[in-house]
């Protein structure tokens, strides 16, 4: 199986440290972010990895060459200056994924997760894994109702309880079938390449029912700020992640 690591991204809220720095390259624990996920990766039986990259773009092959002492093959999708989001930028490399089910996760977070968990062949379009609300996200990403089927939206009727998309999951191809009649004629979808973001696509999947999930109760964290970032490393540099 392959793998999309989503590294375009601006990381905004992390600046100033982004200005010089993509938020993926930035160290942590005595590792860059990215490296984390490499090595997790591996270990769980994946060779072949794309990254997607556009903010300081070429500081990535730089940094990560071509992936083998990571014991991975890398890839780079090179999305100019602008970021395409997680949709533009799963369909621009879909030609490097190829027709088979892949693995994503965004390179901006930090778990614990066993990638070897997921199922090659997902029974729709994705598995999706799914963690606790965190404190800065109280709100959740999707619902669940009573019965453990995934709703999509946390407030949906029916839902018992919400849960935060981890950034991880497993996709067929067919997830970007029809994307343009799903996002709508928006400014980034009319763009060329197109931008639009995944989590459309992902709502009206589970309103199919074409989504299973996932509950991921160990560590996980969106390094989303400075302040979250020494966190996550305070307590990869003591042991307790």
């Amino acid at each position: 199986m392959k793998a999309l690591l989503f590294a375009a991204g601006l990381g905004e809220r992390m600046r100033p440290l982004t200005d010089a720095t993509p938020k993926p390259l930035l160290r942590v624990g005595g590792k860059r972010l990215i490296e984390w996920h490499l090595e997790r990766l591996a270990a769980g039986g994946v060779r072949e990895v794309i990254i997607n990259i556009a903010h300081l773009a070429e500081q990535f092959p730089r940094a990560l060459e071509d992936g083998s002492r990571y014991g991975v093959h890398i890839t780079y999708s090179r999305e100019g200056g602008i970021p395409l989001e997680t949709g533009g930028g799963m369909l621009q490399a879909l030609p490097l994924l190829g027709a088979e089910a892949f693995l994503a996760v965004n390179a901006d977070t930090f778990t614990d997760f066993d990638f070897g968990r997921l199922p090659v062949e997902p029974r729709g379009v994705a598995e999706l894994v799914l963690v606790d609300n965190p404190t800065q996200h109280p709100r959740g990403d999707f619902g669940v109702d009573a019965n453990g089927r995934l709703l999509p939206f946390a407030d949906s009727p029916g839902a018992t309880r919400a849960l935060t998309f981890a950034g991880i999951g497993v996709y067929r191809p067919e997830i970007l079938h029809g994307w343009r009649s799903t996002i709508g004629g928006t400014q980034g979808a009319r763009a060329a390449p197109p931008r639009f973001s995944l989590v459309p696509l992902l709502r009206a999947a589970i309103s199919r029912d074409e989504i299973d999930w996932r509950h991921h109760r160990g560590f996980w964290t969106d390094v989303g700020t400075p302040l979250r970032l020494a966190d996550l490393d305070a307590r990869l540099r003591g042991g307790a992640a």
